[in-house]
């Protein structure tokens, strides 16, 4: 099979700080998404779907969470090659350095890979929310004979500027490569694309940051102690060099680098045929099984909500909003355009009813939310108001943050009775 010669490299990104307060106590890959998803799963789960089943992810800042996660969820057969393994940052007596940028990243971790049986090395990112078929892929860069094959996707000309944007010939052989260019200089830089893509303006070929390098290259091209980054060194370098090969994608595709991205690709899902397809049967997203029962809801108004396992609703209304696993809201609550990413346990009635816990796990009556990312584990209280808006300046407390006008409350934050936040 030609995916026993493919491995698997998922790189789990730096401290994800443009996703902060969401990284303050994880890393980027182990962020919930989805009501019940870690978005390291997205990837994950496209290798297996591909039947790429031997996977390294690559992470250095709070990867406690994401080890549990990984440790908890990718079991396989022992009789079976198959593996999902985590590779931490780690000081060795040739190196005493973290690592330096994603190429530098598969450059540390190359005494573990080599320790693999593989032909080609494939290279993902761990924060992207897309669903590929990485069989296509492969199978055009043996085609191609390619050396390195980069996947690209059109993108029209105001997002342009925020990618590096590659130029390809008609066999789909990469001529040149420029990062993040300027508006004026766009016009030389359009590429043959599909009859929809050009309809819908999107001209110019951006990288995906997905990568399929031949072994015996990669094992070269990492021996240059002083190249960090493949998408500011190691590919513009290879173009002109190394046969690299185009392989156009045109499904739904988005970088989570942001708050905002993040935000909008979780609402996202709200839609009545969402571009990100979770009931795809032969493209499924793999996590970690909880044994949860179901949802209860009472007197509640659903319109365009995603509601998770285990939760508990007595809420007035939720609208275009993604409840996670074992949510609790309280009565006469209503909540518009908001993400609650739910609970890692449930508080017992007993816990409950006990005079020390005063404000519960979840989020209390009479409450009014919207425009919000509520983190695990959050206690709001009663009679709360909180309305994110782009008149809000970004701002943070001990509580919660204001990042693009969507207020975040914090990881185990206490939102006190009556506050109100807007």
């Amino acid at each position: 099979m030609i995916n026993d010669k493919v491995l698997s490299i998922i790189l789990g990104g730096g401290q994800g700080s443009r996703l902060y307060p969401l990284t303050e106590k994880r890393s980027k890959p182990a962020v919930p998404i989805a009501g019940k998803y870690r978005l390291v799963d997205i990837p994950i789960s496209n290798c297996i779907n591909a039947d790429i089943k031997r996977i390294y992810v690559l992470t250095q800042f709070n990867s406690a969470g994401l080890n549990k996660h990984i440790k908890n969820t990718y079991q396989f057969s022992f009789f079976s090659s198959a593996f999902v393994d985590v590779l931490a940052a780690e000081q060795t007596p040739e190196n005493k350095t973290w690592f330096q940028g994603t190429a530098d990243a598969v450059r540390q971790c190359m005494p573990h890979f080599l320790g693999n049986d593989f032909e080609y090395a494939l290279i993902l990112s761990g924060d992207q929310l897309y669903q590929m078929d990485y069989d296509k892929m492969i199978e055009a860069h043996e085609a191609a004979g390619a050396e390195i094959s980069i996947a690209t996707i059109p993108v029209n000309a105001k997002d342009a500027t925020g990618f590096g944007i590659l130029k390809a010939n008609n066999e789909n052989i990469i001529t040149s490569f420029i990062e993040k260019p300027d508006a004026s200089l766009l016009p030389d830089w359009t590429s043959e694309v599909s009859d929809d893509m050009k309809n819908e303006g999107r001209h110019y070929l951006a990288s995906m940051g997905i990568y399929i390098f031949n072994k015996d290259l990669l094992v070269t091209l990492m021996d240059n102690q002083d190249t960090m980054d493949f998408g500011k060194e190691i590919i513009p370098q290879s173009i002109g060099s190394h046969k690299t090969l185009s392989y156009q994608y045109e499904g739904y595709w988005t970088d989570i680098g942001t708050v905002e991205s993040f935000f909008e690709a979780n609402l996202g899902l709200t839609d009545s045929i969402p571009q990100f397809d979770l009931y795809d049967n032969n493209r499924r997203i793999y996590t970690h099984a909880r044994m949860l029962p179901t949802t209860k809801v009472a007197g509640t108004l659903l319109e365009k909500a995603v509601i998770s396992e285990g939760c508990i609703i007595a809420a007035t209304k939720i609208e275009k909003s993604v409840i996670g696993i074992r949510s609790r809201i309280g009565k006469e609550t209503t909540i518009i355009n908001t993400y609650m990413m739910g609970n890692d346990y449930f508080e017992t009635l007993k816990e409950m009813e006990s005079n020390k816990i005063e404000i519960l796990m979840g989020i209390g009556e009479r409450c009014f939310i919207k425009n919000c990312i509520i983190d695990k584990n959050c206690r709001i209280g009663d009679d709360v108001k909180i309305v994110g808006s782009k008149l809000l300046e970004d701002t943070e407390t001990d509580t919660y943050c204001v990042r693009d006008g969507i207020v975040i409350i914090k990881k185990d934050a206490i939102i006190q009775k009556n506050t109100i936040i807007e």
